[in-house]
C-alpha cells in the first residue's frame, strides 16, 4: 500500500471530524446531506487551492445550512492537501 503524506493523513482527520457529517469526503458515495458537495467534486468548480484562504479566515458557503468553520493555517493546508488527493 502507498504511503499517504503526513499533511494528507492530518487532512484526512479534519475533513472526517468536521466536514463528513455532511459532505462525501471519499472518492466514492453521495453526501449525507444531499446539498453538501462531495469533496471530490469541488475542483470542477474552482481550484481547491482557492479555499484556503476562506478556511483560514471563516468560510461562508453557498448553503445556509452549513455552520461558519475556521482553521489555523496549517489545519487550512493540510485539509487542502486531502482534497487534492481526491481530485
Amino acid at each position: 500500500m502507498a504511503q499517504v503524506a503526513p499533511d494528507v493523513q492530518r487532512g484526512r482527520v479534519i475533513a472526517a471530524t468536521y466536514c463528513a457529517e455532511c459532505h462525501s469526503i471519499d472518492k466514492v458515495g453521495p453526501s449525507p446531506l444531499s446539498i453538501a458537495p462531495p469533496f471530490r467534486t469541488l475542483h470542477e468548480n474552482y481550484p481547491v487551492e482557492a479555499l484556503e484562504e476562506a478556511l483560514v479566515e471563516g468560510i461562508v458557503t453557498g448553503h445556509p445550512s452549513m455552520p461558519q468553520f475556521s482553521f489555523d493555517p496549517d489545519q487550512a493546508s493540510n485539509l487542502i492537501a486531502y482534497m487534492k488527493t481526491l481530485e
